[in-house]
């Protein structure tokens, strides 16, 4: 299986990279969200790397591999948690994901149906059983910025580690991540997960 890929890119259509590794091109598949960013995250000579989701489309006559890239974990784990629901697979969740992750997410835990039917091909039905299967369980991508290098504080607390790893992951400056925790912390002093301690945070980033 698949995991990252990293080399230069040759060829860019409508939502695909070729990405040469060194004599093998590949073809990657980017959902539009992610597509809208690439160019920045792209080296000036040319060299992309990215988180890879690999799958086997099978069709009647054929069976190809496909594989679907993404800027950092997170992404991907929203992607992961998209096609959990019924009738939505890869393909679809491709062509679904045409607004950026953090309000698709936000959307989400609002019960916001209007919003998720107007994605591509997402419909009415469609759009509830989203709600229904992801409703207060995507509230960490609702903070989704652009990717940062994590860093690890110390002194704090291993819930307050986590949650500072993951904010970083999902794009927040340091010093920026840890106030929102502490800010957490001073509302609710008894946090007993990292999810929890997430929730809080994104809860009072809605109030703000």
């Amino acid at each position: 299986m698949i995991a990252r890929l990293a080399g230069k890119v040759v060829e860019q259509g409508e939502n695909f990279l070729l990405i040469d590794t060194g004599g093998i091109v590949y073809e990657v598949f980017l959902p539009v969200t992610v597509k809208q960013r690439i160019n920045d995250h792209i080296t000036p000579d040319g060299l992309a790397n990215l988180i890879i989701y690999h799958y086997l489309h099978v069709e009647p006559s054929r069976n190809i591999p496909v594989m679907i890239g993404f800027l950092n974990e997170i992404e991907k784990e929203f992607f992961l948690s998209f096609i959990t629901v019924s009738g939505i697979g890869p393909k679809a969740a491709l062509k679904a994901l045409n607004q950026p992750i953090s309000l698709i997410a936000r959307a989400i835990d609002a019960g916001d149906v209007a919003f998720l039917k107007s994605l591509p091909g997402i419909g009415q039905q469609r759009a509830k059983e989203i709600v229904a299967k992801l409703q207060h369980k995507v509230a960490k991508f609702g903070l989704l910025q652009d990717e940062l290098p994590p860093k690890k504080e110390h002194g704090a607390t291993d819930i307050e580690n986590e949650v500072l790893l993951v904010l970083t992951q999902l794009g927040y400056k340091k010093p920026e991540a840890q106030a929102m925790i502490h800010k957490a912390k001073e509302h609710t002093p008894s946090v007993h997960t990292a999810e929890e301690l997430l929730n809080k945070v994104y809860s009072q980033r809605k109030t703000t």
